[in-house]
Protein backbone atom coordinates (compact mmCIF):
# COMPACT_ATOMS: atom_id res chain seq x y z
CA UNK A 1 0.00 0.00 0.00
CA UNK A 2 1.13 3.54 -0.77
CA UNK A 3 -0.16 7.01 0.03
CA UNK A 4 -1.56 9.03 -2.86
CA UNK A 5 -2.72 12.64 -3.13
CA UNK A 6 -5.40 13.53 -5.64
CA UNK A 7 -7.18 16.45 -7.25
CA UNK A 8 -10.68 15.73 -8.55
CA UNK A 9 -13.86 17.53 -9.56
CA UNK A 10 -17.44 16.68 -8.66
CA UNK A 11 -20.50 16.83 -10.94
CA UNK A 12 -20.82 20.58 -10.45
CA UNK A 13 -17.16 21.15 -11.39
CA UNK A 14 -15.99 22.00 -7.86
CA UNK A 15 -12.31 21.23 -7.17
CA UNK A 16 -11.72 18.61 -4.46
CA UNK A 17 -8.33 17.59 -3.06
CA UNK A 18 -7.39 14.84 -0.63
CA UNK A 19 -5.25 11.78 -0.01
CA UNK A 20 -5.81 8.04 0.46
CA UNK A 21 -3.89 4.78 0.74
CA UNK A 22 -4.14 2.30 -2.13
CA UNK A 23 -2.10 -0.33 -3.94
CA UNK A 24 -1.96 1.50 -7.30
CA UNK A 25 -3.02 4.75 -8.94
CA UNK A 26 -5.74 2.81 -10.81
CA UNK A 27 -7.30 1.79 -7.48
CA UNK A 28 -7.43 5.46 -6.41
CA UNK A 29 -9.07 6.40 -9.71
CA UNK A 30 -11.66 3.64 -9.34
CA UNK A 31 -12.48 4.75 -5.78
CA UNK A 32 -12.91 8.35 -6.92
CA UNK A 33 -15.16 7.30 -9.79
CA UNK A 34 -17.22 5.27 -7.34
CA UNK A 35 -17.80 8.51 -5.43
CA UNK A 36 -18.94 10.24 -8.68
CA UNK A 37 -15.73 12.28 -8.78
CA UNK A 38 -13.67 12.96 -11.92
CA UNK A 39 -9.93 12.51 -11.20
CA UNK A 40 -7.72 15.26 -12.61
CA UNK A 41 -4.39 14.32 -10.98
CA UNK A 42 -3.33 11.34 -8.87
CA UNK A 43 0.25 11.21 -7.55
CA UNK A 44 2.15 9.04 -5.10
CA UNK A 45 3.37 11.18 -2.21
CA UNK A 46 6.88 9.76 -2.29
CA UNK A 47 7.41 9.93 -6.06
CA UNK A 48 6.96 12.39 -8.87
CA UNK A 49 4.96 9.98 -10.98
CA UNK A 50 1.51 11.31 -11.73
CA UNK A 51 -1.68 10.50 -13.53
CA UNK A 52 -3.19 13.36 -15.48
CA UNK A 53 -6.04 13.82 -17.90
CA UNK A 54 -5.05 17.40 -18.57
CA UNK A 55 -2.23 17.21 -21.12
CA UNK A 56 -2.67 18.58 -24.62
CA UNK A 57 -2.01 16.90 -27.99
CA UNK A 58 -0.68 18.63 -31.10
CA UNK A 59 -3.09 19.33 -33.94
CA UNK A 60 -1.29 17.01 -36.34
CA UNK A 61 -1.31 14.05 -33.95
CA UNK A 62 -4.95 14.44 -32.93
CA UNK A 63 -5.89 14.72 -36.61
CA UNK A 64 -4.14 11.40 -37.27
CA UNK A 65 -6.11 9.87 -34.38
CA UNK A 66 -9.46 11.03 -35.83
CA UNK A 67 -8.50 9.72 -39.27
CA UNK A 68 -7.37 6.34 -37.94
CA UNK A 69 -10.51 5.97 -35.81
CA UNK A 70 -12.74 6.75 -38.81
CA UNK A 71 -10.76 4.31 -41.00
CA UNK A 72 -11.04 1.45 -38.49
CA UNK A 73 -14.78 1.97 -38.06
CA UNK A 74 -15.36 2.20 -41.83
CA UNK A 75 -13.67 -1.17 -42.17
CA UNK A 76 -16.07 -2.80 -39.72
CA UNK A 77 -14.09 -2.60 -36.48
CA UNK A 78 -16.46 -1.78 -33.57
CA UNK A 79 -16.00 1.55 -31.78
CA UNK A 80 -14.69 0.10 -28.50
CA UNK A 81 -12.26 -2.20 -30.30
CA UNK A 82 -11.06 0.69 -32.49
CA UNK A 83 -10.43 2.88 -29.45
CA UNK A 84 -8.58 0.06 -27.69
CA UNK A 85 -6.33 -0.49 -30.71
CA UNK A 86 -5.49 3.21 -30.96
CA UNK A 87 -4.88 3.43 -27.20
CA UNK A 88 -2.48 0.50 -27.26
CA UNK A 89 -0.46 1.87 -30.16
CA UNK A 90 -0.41 5.48 -28.95
CA UNK A 91 2.91 6.85 -27.69
CA UNK A 92 1.39 10.12 -26.41
CA UNK A 93 0.71 9.90 -22.65
CA UNK A 94 -2.05 12.52 -22.65
CA UNK A 95 -3.94 10.81 -25.47
CA UNK A 96 -3.35 7.33 -24.03
CA UNK A 97 -4.73 8.36 -20.62
CA UNK A 98 -7.71 10.10 -22.20
CA UNK A 99 -8.54 7.06 -24.35
CA UNK A 100 -8.27 4.79 -21.33
CA UNK A 101 -10.90 6.88 -19.57
CA UNK A 102 -13.07 7.21 -22.71
CA UNK A 103 -13.17 3.44 -23.19
CA UNK A 104 -14.32 2.99 -19.58
CA UNK A 105 -17.07 5.59 -20.02
CA UNK A 106 -18.31 4.10 -23.31
CA UNK A 107 -18.42 0.68 -21.61
CA UNK A 108 -20.62 2.34 -18.99
CA UNK A 109 -23.03 3.53 -21.68
CA UNK A 110 -21.82 7.07 -22.47
CA UNK A 111 -21.64 8.30 -26.06
CA UNK A 112 -18.34 9.07 -27.76
CA UNK A 113 -19.14 12.79 -27.85
CA UNK A 114 -19.91 12.93 -24.13
CA UNK A 115 -16.71 11.01 -23.36
CA UNK A 116 -14.71 13.42 -25.55
CA UNK A 117 -16.29 16.34 -23.70
CA UNK A 118 -14.62 15.33 -20.43
CA UNK A 119 -11.15 15.89 -21.95
CA UNK A 120 -11.27 19.47 -23.30
CA UNK A 121 -7.47 19.80 -23.50
CA UNK A 122 -7.29 16.84 -25.88
CA UNK A 123 -10.54 17.07 -27.87
CA UNK A 124 -11.90 20.38 -29.14
CA UNK A 125 -15.49 21.47 -28.66
CA UNK A 126 -16.03 21.09 -32.38
CA UNK A 127 -14.88 17.45 -32.24
CA UNK A 128 -17.25 16.84 -29.31
CA UNK A 129 -20.28 18.20 -31.14
CA UNK A 130 -19.36 16.56 -34.44
CA UNK A 131 -19.08 13.21 -32.66
CA UNK A 132 -22.46 13.77 -31.01
CA UNK A 133 -24.12 14.75 -34.29
CA UNK A 134 -22.47 11.85 -36.14
CA UNK A 135 -23.58 9.32 -33.54
CA UNK A 136 -27.16 10.62 -33.57
CA UNK A 137 -27.35 10.83 -37.38
CA UNK A 138 -25.57 7.56 -38.12
CA UNK A 139 -22.59 9.13 -39.91
CA UNK A 140 -19.96 9.04 -37.14
CA UNK A 141 -17.18 7.85 -39.48
CA UNK A 142 -17.79 10.71 -41.94
CA UNK A 143 -17.97 13.22 -39.07
CA UNK A 144 -14.62 12.03 -37.69
CA UNK A 145 -13.04 12.26 -41.15
CA UNK A 146 -14.23 15.87 -41.45
CA UNK A 147 -12.86 16.69 -38.01
CA UNK A 148 -9.52 15.16 -39.05
CA UNK A 149 -9.44 17.21 -42.26
CA UNK A 150 -10.38 20.42 -40.46
CA UNK A 151 -7.83 19.88 -37.68
CA UNK A 152 -5.09 19.11 -40.19
CA UNK A 153 -5.87 22.22 -42.26
CA UNK A 154 -5.87 24.46 -39.20
CA UNK A 155 -2.61 22.98 -37.92
CA UNK A 156 -1.00 23.40 -41.34
CA UNK A 157 -2.13 27.04 -41.53
CA UNK A 158 -0.80 27.71 -38.03
CA UNK A 159 2.54 26.05 -38.81
CA UNK A 160 2.85 27.98 -42.07
CA UNK A 161 2.13 31.28 -40.32
CA UNK A 162 4.61 30.60 -37.50
CA UNK A 163 7.22 29.37 -39.97
CA UNK A 164 6.89 32.54 -42.03
CA UNK A 165 7.49 34.71 -38.97
CA UNK A 166 10.44 32.77 -37.52
CA UNK A 167 13.13 34.33 -39.74
CA UNK A 168 12.02 37.96 -39.14
CA UNK A 169 11.84 37.22 -35.41
CA UNK A 170 15.36 35.77 -35.43
CA UNK A 171 16.63 38.80 -37.36
CA UNK A 172 15.00 41.17 -34.87
CA UNK A 173 16.47 39.29 -31.90
CA UNK A 174 19.99 39.17 -33.35
CA UNK A 175 19.83 42.84 -34.34
CA UNK A 176 18.68 43.91 -30.88
CA UNK A 177 21.41 41.81 -29.24
CA UNK A 178 24.15 43.21 -31.50
CA UNK A 179 23.10 46.82 -30.85
CA UNK A 180 22.81 46.20 -27.10
CA UNK A 181 26.33 44.70 -26.96
CA UNK A 182 27.72 47.66 -28.92
CA UNK A 183 26.08 50.20 -26.62
CA UNK A 184 26.87 48.50 -23.32
CA UNK A 185 30.38 47.12 -23.90
CA UNK A 186 31.91 48.83 -26.93
CA UNK A 187 30.73 52.46 -26.94
CA UNK A 188 31.70 53.25 -23.27
CA UNK A 189 35.37 52.60 -24.10
CA UNK A 190 35.35 55.83 -26.15
CA UNK A 191 33.88 57.93 -23.32
CA UNK A 192 37.19 58.95 -21.69
CA UNK A 193 38.75 59.55 -25.10
CA UNK A 194 36.08 62.12 -25.94
CA UNK A 195 36.02 63.93 -22.55
CA UNK A 196 38.36 66.66 -23.79
CA UNK A 197 36.10 67.42 -26.76
CA UNK A 198 33.05 67.48 -24.50
CA UNK A 199 34.70 70.00 -22.15
CA UNK A 200 35.50 72.25 -25.12
CA UNK A 201 31.94 71.91 -26.41
CA UNK A 202 33.24 70.36 -29.64
CA UNK A 203 31.67 66.90 -29.21
CA UNK A 204 29.17 66.25 -32.04
CA UNK A 205 25.53 66.07 -30.75
CA UNK A 206 25.02 62.59 -32.18
CA UNK A 207 28.10 61.33 -30.28
CA UNK A 208 27.01 63.04 -27.07
CA UNK A 209 23.54 61.46 -27.37
CA UNK A 210 25.04 58.00 -28.08
CA UNK A 211 27.37 58.16 -25.05
CA UNK A 212 24.52 59.35 -22.80
CA UNK A 213 22.25 56.57 -24.01
CA UNK A 214 25.04 54.04 -23.47
CA UNK A 215 25.55 55.32 -19.90
CA UNK A 216 21.82 54.97 -19.18
CA UNK A 217 21.87 51.38 -20.42
CA UNK A 218 24.93 50.57 -18.34
CA UNK A 219 23.52 52.15 -15.20
CA UNK A 220 19.87 51.24 -15.43
CA UNK A 221 19.94 48.27 -17.84
CA UNK A 222 19.06 45.74 -15.14
CA UNK A 223 16.18 47.89 -13.93
CA UNK A 224 14.91 48.35 -17.48
CA UNK A 225 15.00 44.59 -18.04
CA UNK A 226 13.19 44.03 -14.73
CA UNK A 227 10.60 46.63 -15.73
CA UNK A 228 10.00 44.99 -19.11
CA UNK A 229 9.70 41.57 -17.43
CA UNK A 230 7.20 42.93 -14.90
CA UNK A 231 5.23 44.59 -17.71
CA UNK A 232 5.21 41.30 -19.62
CA UNK A 233 3.78 39.37 -16.67
CA UNK A 234 1.20 42.08 -15.95
CA UNK A 235 0.07 41.99 -19.58
CA UNK A 236 -0.16 38.20 -19.47
CA UNK A 237 -2.41 38.38 -16.41
CA UNK A 238 -4.55 41.08 -18.02
CA UNK A 239 -4.90 39.09 -21.24
CA UNK A 240 -6.52 36.28 -19.27
CA UNK A 241 -9.43 38.58 -18.41
CA UNK A 242 -12.30 39.21 -20.83
CA UNK A 243 -11.66 42.95 -20.79
CA UNK A 244 -7.94 42.52 -21.45
CA UNK A 245 -8.56 40.09 -24.31
CA UNK A 246 -11.10 42.43 -25.87
CA UNK A 247 -8.69 45.39 -25.78
CA UNK A 248 -5.82 43.31 -27.20
CA UNK A 249 -7.97 41.79 -29.96
CA UNK A 250 -9.38 45.19 -30.90
CA UNK A 251 -5.83 46.58 -31.15
CA UNK A 252 -4.82 43.61 -33.31
CA UNK A 253 -7.57 44.40 -35.81
CA UNK A 254 -6.45 48.04 -36.02
CA UNK A 255 -2.77 47.30 -36.65
CA UNK A 256 -1.51 48.61 -40.00
CA UNK A 257 -0.89 45.82 -42.52
CA UNK A 258 -1.19 43.02 -39.92
CA UNK A 259 -4.73 43.97 -38.85
CA UNK A 260 -6.20 42.67 -42.12
CA UNK A 261 -4.32 39.40 -41.70
CA UNK A 262 -5.56 38.88 -38.14
CA UNK A 263 -9.14 39.65 -39.21
CA UNK A 264 -9.10 37.35 -42.24
CA UNK A 265 -7.64 34.45 -40.25
CA UNK A 266 -10.29 34.84 -37.53
CA UNK A 267 -13.12 35.07 -40.09
CA UNK A 268 -11.74 32.03 -41.95
CA UNK A 269 -11.66 29.96 -38.74
CA UNK A 270 -15.22 30.98 -37.93
CA UNK A 271 -16.48 30.12 -41.43
CA UNK A 272 -14.71 26.77 -41.59
CA UNK A 273 -15.89 25.60 -38.17
CA UNK A 274 -19.49 26.72 -38.75
CA UNK A 275 -19.58 25.24 -42.25
CA UNK A 276 -18.19 21.92 -41.06
CA UNK A 277 -20.66 21.74 -38.17
CA UNK A 278 -23.66 22.61 -40.36
CA UNK A 279 -22.64 20.02 -42.94
CA UNK A 280 -22.67 17.35 -40.23
CA UNK A 281 -26.11 18.18 -38.87
CA UNK A 282 -25.27 20.42 -35.92
CA UNK A 283 -28.05 23.06 -35.49
CA UNK A 284 -27.04 26.56 -36.54
CA UNK A 285 -27.50 28.10 -33.08
CA UNK A 286 -25.24 25.51 -31.48
CA UNK A 287 -22.82 25.85 -34.38
CA UNK A 288 -22.63 29.62 -33.94
CA UNK A 289 -21.88 29.23 -30.24
CA UNK A 290 -18.98 26.88 -30.97
CA UNK A 291 -17.63 28.80 -33.97
CA UNK A 292 -17.70 32.11 -32.10
CA UNK A 293 -15.08 30.72 -29.71
CA UNK A 294 -13.15 29.17 -32.59
CA UNK A 295 -12.66 32.61 -34.19
CA UNK A 296 -9.97 33.30 -31.60
CA UNK A 297 -10.80 37.01 -31.44
CA UNK A 298 -13.01 38.44 -28.68
CA UNK A 299 -14.30 41.29 -30.84
CA UNK A 300 -15.44 38.95 -33.61
CA UNK A 301 -16.78 36.46 -31.05
CA UNK A 302 -19.01 39.17 -29.57
CA UNK A 303 -20.26 40.09 -33.06
CA UNK A 304 -21.09 36.43 -33.76
CA UNK A 305 -22.87 36.12 -30.41
CA UNK A 306 -25.01 39.15 -31.32
CA UNK A 307 -25.81 37.46 -34.64
CA UNK A 308 -26.93 34.39 -32.71
CA UNK A 309 -29.45 36.53 -30.83
CA UNK A 310 -30.78 37.87 -34.14
CA UNK A 311 -31.18 34.38 -35.59
CA UNK A 312 -33.10 33.34 -32.49
CA UNK A 313 -35.46 36.22 -33.28
CA UNK A 314 -35.86 34.99 -36.87
CA UNK A 315 -33.39 37.27 -38.70
CA UNK A 316 -30.70 36.20 -41.18
CA UNK A 317 -27.03 35.66 -40.30
CA UNK A 318 -25.51 38.05 -42.83
CA UNK A 319 -27.23 41.25 -41.63
CA UNK A 320 -25.82 41.42 -38.07
CA UNK A 321 -22.39 40.26 -39.27
CA UNK A 322 -22.27 43.07 -41.82
CA UNK A 323 -23.55 45.68 -39.35
CA UNK A 324 -20.76 44.76 -36.89
CA UNK A 325 -18.21 46.21 -39.32
CA UNK A 326 -15.71 43.41 -38.64
CA UNK A 327 -16.59 41.10 -41.54
CA UNK A 328 -15.54 41.86 -45.14
CA UNK A 329 -18.38 43.00 -47.40
CA UNK A 330 -17.82 40.21 -49.92
CA UNK A 331 -18.01 37.60 -47.13
CA UNK A 332 -21.37 38.86 -45.82
CA UNK A 333 -22.72 39.07 -49.40
CA UNK A 334 -21.78 35.42 -50.06
CA UNK A 335 -23.35 34.37 -46.75
CA UNK A 336 -26.54 36.24 -47.67
CA UNK A 337 -26.78 34.50 -51.07
CA UNK A 338 -25.98 31.13 -49.46
CA UNK A 339 -28.79 31.58 -46.92
CA UNK A 340 -31.26 32.22 -49.74
CA UNK A 341 -30.08 29.19 -51.73
CA UNK A 342 -29.76 26.94 -48.63
CA UNK A 343 -26.09 26.18 -49.33
CA UNK A 344 -24.64 27.89 -46.27
CA UNK A 345 -22.47 24.95 -45.16
CA UNK A 346 -20.70 24.62 -48.54
CA UNK A 347 -20.30 28.36 -49.10
CA UNK A 348 -18.82 28.91 -45.61
CA UNK A 349 -16.10 26.32 -46.24
CA UNK A 350 -15.38 27.89 -49.65
CA UNK A 351 -15.12 31.32 -48.01
CA UNK A 352 -12.64 29.90 -45.49
CA UNK A 353 -10.54 28.37 -48.30
CA UNK A 354 -10.47 31.65 -50.19
CA UNK A 355 -9.59 33.77 -47.16
CA UNK A 356 -6.82 31.42 -46.07
CA UNK A 357 -5.23 31.39 -49.55
CA UNK A 358 -5.49 35.18 -49.80
CA UNK A 359 -4.05 35.65 -46.30
CA UNK A 360 -1.20 33.21 -46.93
CA UNK A 361 -0.21 35.07 -50.11
CA UNK A 362 -0.35 38.41 -48.30
CA UNK A 363 1.65 37.05 -45.35
CA UNK A 364 4.33 35.61 -47.66
CA UNK A 365 4.60 38.95 -49.45
CA UNK A 366 4.87 40.87 -46.17
CA UNK A 367 7.55 38.54 -44.86
CA UNK A 368 9.54 39.00 -48.08
CA UNK A 369 9.32 42.76 -47.58
CA UNK A 370 10.03 42.66 -43.84
CA UNK A 371 13.29 40.69 -44.17
CA UNK A 372 15.19 43.29 -46.28
CA UNK A 373 13.54 46.11 -44.30
CA UNK A 374 14.84 44.70 -41.02
CA UNK A 375 18.31 44.22 -42.50
CA UNK A 376 18.19 47.85 -43.65
CA UNK A 377 17.14 49.04 -40.17
CA UNK A 378 19.97 47.06 -38.55
CA UNK A 379 22.45 48.49 -41.04
CA UNK A 380 21.24 52.06 -40.42
CA UNK A 381 21.46 51.67 -36.62
CA UNK A 382 25.00 50.27 -36.80
CA UNK A 383 25.96 52.99 -39.30
CA UNK A 384 24.72 55.67 -36.87
CA UNK A 385 26.85 54.15 -34.09
CA UNK A 386 29.93 54.06 -36.35
CA UNK A 387 29.41 57.65 -37.56
CA UNK A 388 28.87 58.87 -34.00
CA UNK A 389 32.20 57.36 -32.97
CA UNK A 390 34.16 58.35 -36.07
CA UNK A 391 33.17 62.04 -36.15
CA UNK A 392 35.02 63.00 -32.94
CA UNK A 393 37.98 60.80 -33.91
CA UNK A 394 38.24 62.73 -37.19
CA UNK A 395 37.99 66.05 -35.28
CA UNK A 396 40.78 64.98 -32.95
CA UNK A 397 42.90 63.97 -35.96
CA UNK A 398 42.35 67.32 -37.60
CA UNK A 399 43.29 69.12 -34.34
CA UNK A 400 46.55 67.15 -34.11
CA UNK A 401 47.44 67.95 -37.75
CA UNK A 402 46.69 71.64 -37.12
Amino acid sequence: MADFTYIARDASGQRITGSMSAATERDVINVLRGKSLFPVTVAAENTSKSFSFGGGVSGQKIAIFYEQLASLMKNGVPLLRSLSVLRDQSSIPALKNALDDIISKIEDGESLGDAFDEHPKVFSEMAVNMARAGAEGGFLEDALERVALFTEQQDELKSRTIGALIYPAVLASIGTLVVAVLLVFFVPKFGEMFDALREKGQLPPITDWLLSFSTVLQTYGIFLLAGFAALYFVLRVQLRTDRGREIADRMKLKLPLFGMIFRNLAVARFCRVLGTLLHNGVPILKGLTISSDAAGNKVLSDAITSATDNITAGASLSVPLESSGHFPKNVTEMISVAEESNTLDTVLVNIADGLEKQTTRRLDLMVKLIEPLMLLVMAVVILIVVIALLLPVMKMGQALQG
